[in-house]
Parts: structure tokens; C-alpha cells; sequence
């Protein structure tokens, strides 16, 4: 008898398990290979847009992703550090061998924690509530609850050309008898498909003919827990090589089509839209004449290159020829060819906001399984998985993240609200208060659930609070130091082409202005600071653009009233005069929580969640 099972061990299954464990709950995860816990089976990198955020975030709830990053990274690089603090987020290259090591390390050598190699075929449930699972071997393990973090596993099929064959990524088994499973328990699950390019010999590559793109001389980290001695030096990272396809490229796409498992009909799944095959960008995007295409290391133990942006499905012979007339690339050997991949997924309008499913109690979901793409979307969902599971056989309160508090809550939400039709991908676009979710911010966010959880250590917890302290002695410092305008001042000033002052001012005045920082302050003053240069950035973010954070603030905290106005999960629409029969039907299958997650749903109008508050609060007075 366990007290949770996981059953995967990609990313999602990982933060599942050990939060479970760590959680004092007495955890076993179910893997098909134990040597594939952790594994990369498309691109080798942690981060990016929004993603990078999510990693962070996930670190400040108590997860592993952030810090195994860190620890098997070949490059890091700070995206969008031109632009403003709402769309920067931190990407890594990460050595796709050692990345799965570090995690299978850290699962085999976690208490309360088991880990067993075989397929699940079933799930057991009574009197609607999960009760265990049945592996192939016809044994029979009880649980008080169990997360499916089955990836891309379920019931999946390999496609090149017009040749198939039923098996998961990286050549490894499925099943198709757990998605029976779960249908004949009532779940709906959904068709979905990905895909991944080809892997080039890093030997056959001409570099040459391709430009460079290094990585940042900086230390920057996923984990404020990771030392900055311990990362790779930027002398010692590996660099990426960017180049493009070609007019011949394009001619082989096209004269070829019918040919591609995709447009021959063979794929039943929908594709992800923000991360389409190259078949499908020249057919979508006929007007452009290249199309961008990074060289990314994969590992300093194999000689292997990742060929990103060149997904496809097209026979062997068809992708030799596309990856040939790729500059750089023409004596090219691919040691890998890329293929489609279509596999099951549940409807994630299925799940709560807990990501346990609406239909069986203690039966939680995680990670692609759910309908989304990515390493880190399926991370931060078993994370959340794990944590729930803990929480509900525990007899504690779900544990839910709102839209203003995390990507995390973004992603939730809006997946078990919207529903998805092709695999989702998180993007900052996705996010109304763009500003509060900040890559500098989330343990000012999140550290507090983590350690109230029990995933962030007091000594953790406390160290957080000592640098928030030296922080805000800083700031206070900033409010006394007074700066008058001496001509040297001036003149250091204007020599560095930044405005002058006119006046005395204060130095939190000072580096308020847009272009100062804290080597300004320095240079005008003698004033210096012992806190380390993360601590200084965060610092003049939240000065600099302190009224656009209050901004956020108050709107979000109109979205917050109308979370606070809770909906009964027996609710019954149909008794709601005057509403919309589309908004009816759609809030009857997705059952929100809340007046403010109604609103979200598609084809619920203003008029209709203003009709059901008078309703609701009516009913309220009625008794």
C-alpha cells in the first residue's frame, strides 16, 4: 500500500514523485525504462520565453528542474535583456546526457521514494474514487492516489513518411491499454501530435558558413540555491550556430508533400501551433524565402547537434536532401532522423483546478498528458500534481495559483477553463499581468508556498528573508543619500549621455530615472552596496517601474473579487433564466470554481456571467 503512485518519470513524473516523497508520503513511480527518468526527447534546453519564469517558479516552490539546469547546463543566455523586466527570461543549453543522470540520481536516492520498471495497463477505482493501479505483469498495487505524467507515452505512434510503427519516443514502449482504461471510467481523452528534427553529426557540420550565437559572460542561474562557483564559466560554454534554409530547401518541401506523414493523412493529432513542423511553415508561410534554424549542442559525450526549427515528418531519403541544402549542412550525416509523434492526452476540461479529474476522486494529472507541450509546462503541472495528491489525502486544502501569481496559475488555468485543441504552449502573451510575473520576482511570489507547503526548508526560508532584509536596508539607504548638482556630477553625467540634475534629489530619486543604476550611484556619490548584482537588478526593476507594478496590482486585484465569488460544484444552470444556451452548456461541462474563471470561458459572454451574479447572489438572499 502506497500513498501515492506517479506513473512516468519524464519531467512532469520527476516533480511529482519527489514532491510526494519529500512530503513524508510514501511514493512509488512506475517508469517503463528507469535509464530514460529525465530524458530529452526533442530539444536540449531548459527555458525561453515565459518557460524560463516557469522554471524559476517552480525552484521557489521546491522543485528540482531549476537546479538540475543549472548543474548540466552547456550555455545560459538571458533573453529579451534589451526589453523590459515583463518579457526577459533565462534559457539554457542543457548536456542532454548528463541532465537524465542528475535526475535519475536524485529520484533513486530520495526517502520515500520507489521507483519500479514496468507498464501500467489499468487503473483501479471504486465507488468513484482511485484505489491503485494494475501493471502488465497482472500485479496489483493499492494507493491512495494516483498522477498519470505519461507524456507523450500513451497509446503513441512513431511516423517518417508513410511508415508507422506503434512506440514512444527514443524508441521506447507504449501502451494502449491505460488510455482503454481511463476511457472506460468515463475520461475523454483527446488526439495530439509533435515531432522532432533530425540530430547531426557535430563532426560533419562546416561551421564556417554559419554564424555564431554564444552564450552570456555572465553567471547567471535558474536557482538562487546553486553557487555561482560551481556553474560553467563562459569560456568553458558551448556555443550555438545559427543558419537558414533555402530556396532549394523549400522546393524539396513542396515537390515532396504527399510524401509527409503529415499532409498524406497517416496523422490523426493535432500539431502545436506555435512550434509547426518546417513542412508546415512553408505551407503556412509561402511568402518568406528562409526560415531561421539553430545549431544547438545536445552533449559534451555525444557528437550529436540538435538542428532546431526543422521538424519534420518527410521519408529518410526527402529529409537527406532537406538537410543538404541547408548552408553548412551540405556534407552533413544525420545520426538521428527526425520523425512525427501522435499519442493520447486527456481533455484537460476534465480536471479541477488541482488537476485532479472531475470524475474520479484522488485520480490527478500531469504534465503533457494534460494537453500541453514542453519540459517546463509539464514540470510545473507534476509539481502542482504531486502537491495536490499530498495535499487531498492529507485532508488539506488544494493548493491553487492564481493568474496574478504565477505562470503556473496562467497555465492552469487556462487549460482546464479553455480546454486545448493542439498541444499548448506558454507564452508571456498569455498573461494579463505580465509585470507581477517577473523572472526577478518569483520567490518574492512563491517561496512563502513553498516553505508553508513543506518543500522550502526554514534554513532555505530564512536565508530568502536575511537578503529581502539587506534589500529593503538598501532601499531605506537610497531614501538618505541626497545628491546636488556640482559640476562634477553634471559633468559625469553628460559625458555618459545621461541627463542631468537641476536640482538636489534623493538617491532613490536618482536611480529611479531609466538609464541610472547602481554604478551611477557610485560614480556621482562614492555610495556602495554589499549585496550581490541580482539583488541590485531586482532592486531597480521595482523602482523604476513601481507605478506600472502598482497599475497590475489593482487590476488584478478586481480579478481577485470576482475569484473570491464562489460557484457550487452542483450548481445547476439550467435554472438560470435568460442566459445564453451555448454559455449554459459550456459552464455545465467545465463546472468553473468561480465567477472570475466563468468569465474566462469561450463562448461565455459578459451579459451571461452578469445574469448568473444576480443570480447567485439572489439565491444567496433566499436562503
Amino acid at each position: 500500500m502506497y500513498d501515492i503512485i506517479v506513473i512516468g518519470g519524464g519531467h512532469a513524473g520527476i516533480e511529482a514523485a519527489l514532491a510526494s516523497a519529500r512530503l513524508n508520503n510514501k511514493t512509488l513511480m512506475v517508469v517503463g525504462a528507469i535509464n530514460m527518468i529525465g530524458s530529452m526527447p526533442c530539444n536540449p534546453s531548459i527555458g525561453g520565453p515565459a518557460k524560463g519564469i516557469i522554471v524559476r517558479e517552480i525552484d521557489a516552490l521546491g522543485g528540482e528542474m531549476a537546479k538540475a539546469a543549472d548543474a548540466t547546463m552547456l550555455q545560459m543566455k538571458m533573453l529579451n535583456i534589451s526589453k523590459g523586466p515583463a518579457v526577459r527570461a533565462l534559457r539554457c543549453q542543457s548536456d542532454k546526457v548528463k541532465y537524465p543522470k542528475y535526475m535519475i540520481n536524485k529520484c533513486l536516492s530520495t526517502p520515500n521514494l520507489e521507483v519500479r520498471e514496468l507498464l501500467v495497463t489499468d487503473i483501479i477505482c471504486e465507488d468513484g474514487k482511485v484505489i491503485g493501479i494494475k501493471l502488465e505483469n497482472d500485479e496489483i498495487i493499492y494507493s491512495k492516489a494516483v498522477v498519470i505524467a505519461s507524456g507523450t507515452y500513451l497509446d503513441s505512434r512513431i511516423l517518417v513518411g508513410h511508415w508507422y510503427k506503434e512506440i514512444g519516443p527514443d524508441n521506447q514502449r507504449t501502451t494502449s491499454k491505460l488510455s482503454k482504461s481511463l476511457r472506460s471510467y468515463g475520461l475523454e481523452l483527446i488526439r495530439l501530435k509533435t515531432g522532432t528534427p533530425p540530430r547531426i553529426k557535430t563532426d560533419s557540420i562546416d561551421f564556417s558558413k554559419t554564424s555564431l550565437a554564444p552564450g552570456d559572460n555572465r553567471p547567471w542561474r535558474f536557482s538562487n540555491e546553486t553557487e555561482i562557483s560551481s556553474l560553467r564559466k563562459f569560456e568553458d560554454q558551448v556555443p550555438c550556430y545559427l543558419t537558414y534554409t533555402t530556396s532549394q530547401t523549400h522546393k524539396l518541401i513542396r515537390d515532396n508533400l504527399e510524401k509527409s506523414a503529415m499532409y498524406s493523412g497517416l496523422i490523426e493529432g493535432v500539431g502545436p501551433r506555435y512550434c509547426p513542423s518546417i513542412d508546415d511553415k512553408v505551407v503556412r508561410f509561402s511568402d518568406k524565402e528562409r526560415h531561421q534554424l539553430f545549431l544547438e549542442p545536445e552533449s559534451l559525450e555525444i557528437d550529436e547537434t540538435y538542428l532546431q526549427g526543422f521538424s519534420t515528418s518527410m521519408p529518410k531519403d526527402i529529409q537527406e536532401q532537406m538537410v543538404h541544402s541547408i548552408p553548412g549542412l551540405e556534407n552533413a550525416v544525420i545520426a538521428k532522423y527526425a520523425y512525427a509523434i501522435e499519442y493520447d492526452a486527456i481533455n484537460p476540461l476534465e480536471l479541477k483546478a488541482n488537476l485532479e479529474t472531475k470524475k474520479i476522486e484522488n485520480l490527478f494529472f500531469g504534465g503533457q498528458v494534460n494537453g500541453t507541450s514542453g519540459y517546463e509546462e509539464a514540470a510545473c503541472q507534476g509539481l502542482m500534481a504531486g502537491i495536490n495528491a499530498s495535499r487531498k489525502i492529507n485532508n488539506q486544502e488544494p493548493f491553487i495559483l492564481k493568474r496574478d501569481e504565477a505562470y503556473i496559475g496562467v497555465l492552469i488555468d487556462d487549460i482546464i477553463t479553455k480546454g486545448v485543441k493542439d498541444p499548448y504552449r506558454l507564452l508571456t502573451s498569455r498573461a494579463e499581468f505580465r509585470l507581477l510575473l517577473r523572472h526577478d520576482n518569483a520567490y518574492d511570489r512563491l517561496i512563502k508556498h513553498g516553505h508553508e507547503i513543506g518543500l522550502v526548508s526554514d534554513e532555505r526560508y530564512n536565508k530568502y528573508l536575511n537578503r529581502e532584509a539587506k534589500k529593503d536596508e538598501v532601499i531605506v539607504k537610497l531614501k538618505e543619500i541626497k545628491i546636488t548638482p556640482k559640476q562634477e556630477v553634471n559633468n559625469y553625467l553628460l559625458e555618459n549621455d545621461k541627463d542631468v540634475i537641476n536640482e538636489k534629489i534623493s538617491g532613490f530619486d536618482f536611480v529611479k530615472r531609466s538609464n541610472i543604476d547602481f554604478d551611477d550611484l557610485y560614480n556621482v556619490c562614492n555610495e556602495s552596496f554589499d549585496i550581490d548584482e541580482e539583488a541590485k537588478e531586482e532592486i531597480l526593476t521595482k523602482i523604476k517601474y513601481a507605478g506600472y507594478i502598482q497599475k497590475e496590482y489593482k487590476m488584478a486585484e478586481r480579478m481577485r473579487n470576482m475569484e473570491s465569488m464562489r460557484i457550487p460544484e452542483d450548481f445547476d444552470y439550467s435554472k438560470v433564466g435568460n442566459i445564453a444556451k451555448e454559455a449554459c452548456e459550456k459552464l455545465t461541462k467545465i463546472k468553473p470554481a468561480n465567477i472570475g474563471q466563468a468569465s474566462r470561458i469561450s463562448g461565455v459572454n459578459p451579459s451571461d456571467i452578469a445574469i448568473l451574479i444576480v443570480y447567485i447572489e439572489s439565491s444567496k438572499k433566499n436562503g
